[in-house]
């Protein structure tokens, strides 16, 4: 099959959304089918607003058209709300053409983190914007439910993978010599990230904060006796995560948060609040803690077993999520 997929989330930029859709990418390929990826990369592009490592294409819609027109897709799936996407779903509604869509972020909410602006006018944007497709895929079902009470309707499920090869316990103390017990986030350093609740929490041993973002200057500077590592990948990320003792979670405007996964995948337990996300994917009491209060979580994470958390992490591969994602295109 022959399919289309729009984003403005792409490398270099590096989080959950790139790492889903690319992987899916090669996951496809690797079944056979062929995949054409219009990103920021192929046109003029400007820095977004608060948030410069993150580039926006500019007036893409001509570039976007000749590609799809050439490619001839079956099937196109629209993975952002950003210009790419507003263009591939243009180009779809001018040819008659069913689309899918994807919800990958709480954009709402990350946008009023940053500026005064109502989350019913944001939501009413995204509804415009994912009403026309044939579906929209999302993380899990709590983000699924919550949709729906915003007004969202076609909705499917797309789950997510990890890695497990990569992402796999090892032994403690080869990485770093700081005090235990190693408390670690890692992900991006941003404000709707929630990392400074992680970083005033009272708890003993080491915290370690793993990521680069726009808050980090920020957060370095206000908290000197946490260690920041700066961006990491591949094995150097995956010997950092197996690590810790336990990975705090403190977002509460994540659909899913493949970090949970890879943290559990490394035999690590979360602490995490009781919110989308980590409600869906950690087995509370079991593979992590999930409690209005992070500094309980944390403390209680520490007691689990981290055999747990890996053979939990097991049951999801990209594979299955791959197989998913292809089912709800519409053709």
């Amino acid at each position: 099959m022959r399919i289309a997929l729009a984003t403005d989330a792409w490398s270099p930029q590096t989080n959950g959304v790139v790492r889903t859709l690319s992987v899916t990418v090669a996951e496809l390929e690797r079944q056979g089918h062929v995949v054409d990826v219009v990103h920021p990369g192929v046109f003029r592009t400007v820095p977004c607003p608060t948030y410069p490592e993150i580039r926006l294409a500019v007036l893409p819609y001509r570039g976007l058209a000749r590609q799809f027109d050439r490619f001839s897709p079956e099937a196109v799936h629209i993975a952002t709300e950003g210009p790419v996407g507003l263009a591939a779903r243009r180009w779809c509604r001018r040819r008659n053409r069913p689309f899918t869509t994807s919800y990958h972020t709480q954009f709402p909410e990350y946008v009023r983190a940053r500026a005064p602006i109502p989350l019913a006018l944001t939501y009413a944007h995204l509804r415009r914007f994912h009403g026309t497709a044939a579906r929209t895929l999302v993380a899990t079902p709590s983000m699924l439910r919550q949709l729906e009470q915003r007004g969202f309707r076609n909705l499917a499920l797309w789950s997510r993978g990890v890695d497990t090869s990569l992402f796999r316990p090892r032994p403690k103390g080869g990485q770093l010599e700081l005090p235990r017990p190693l408390w670690l986030y890692f992900g991006r350093v941003a404000v709707e990230k929630g990392i400074e609740d992680f970083l005033e929490l009272d708890v003993p041993g080491s915290k370690l904060v793993v990521g680069s973002g726009p808050a980090e200057a920020k957060l370095r500077a206000r908290y000197p006796r946490a260690v920041f590592t700066g961006m990491r990948h591949g094995e150097a990320l995956a010997a950092l995560v197996a690590d810790a003792d336990v990975f705090v979670f403190p977002s509460r405007t994540d659909t899913f948060g493949l970090v949970l996964l890879e943290a559990m995948a490394c035999g690590v337990p979360v602490a995490a609040y009781p919110v989308t996300g980590p409600v869906d994917v950690v087995l509370n009491g079991v593979t992590g803690v999930l409690d209005p209060n992070l500094r309980t979580a944390a403390l209680a994470a520490l007691r689990l077993d981290p055999a747990a958390c890996r053979t939990h992490a097991l049951g999801y591969t990209w594979q299955a999520a791959t197989q998913q994602f292809l089912q709800h295109l519409a053709i």
